[in-house]
């Protein structure tokens, strides 16, 4: 344990924010297994997901939880599996 009275303080801050970018990445893991599922299901369905998809990774990247090329060829590769359904699809 730390004897520095900010040592301690920083350990503390490094804890929540641990916390909080653990929570913000379950959740954007979250939206992206939601409209993983949704493809093979719905096309109507996996637009209005996919919009949420790229939100949350924008937003992610933006925070940087995920770093933005990360998050660019995730989004690439959502709107690449979209696409490929909606040809299935027709």
């Amino acid at each position: 344990m730390a004897n520095i009275k900010s040592s301690i303080k920083r350990i503390a801050t490094t804890e929540k924010k641990t916390l909080q970018n653990k929570s913000k990445k379950s959740a954007l893991k979250t939206t992206l297994k939601k409209f993983e599922a949704a493809v093979s299901e719905s096309a109507e369905t996996a637009g209005v997901l996919y919009q949420a998809a790229v939100k949350s990774l924008d937003k992610a990247a933006s925070k940087g939880i995920i770093h933005k090329n990360a998050a660019a060829r995730k989004k690439s590769r959502l709107a690449a599996k979209l696409n490929k359904e909606n040809q299935a699809a027709k």
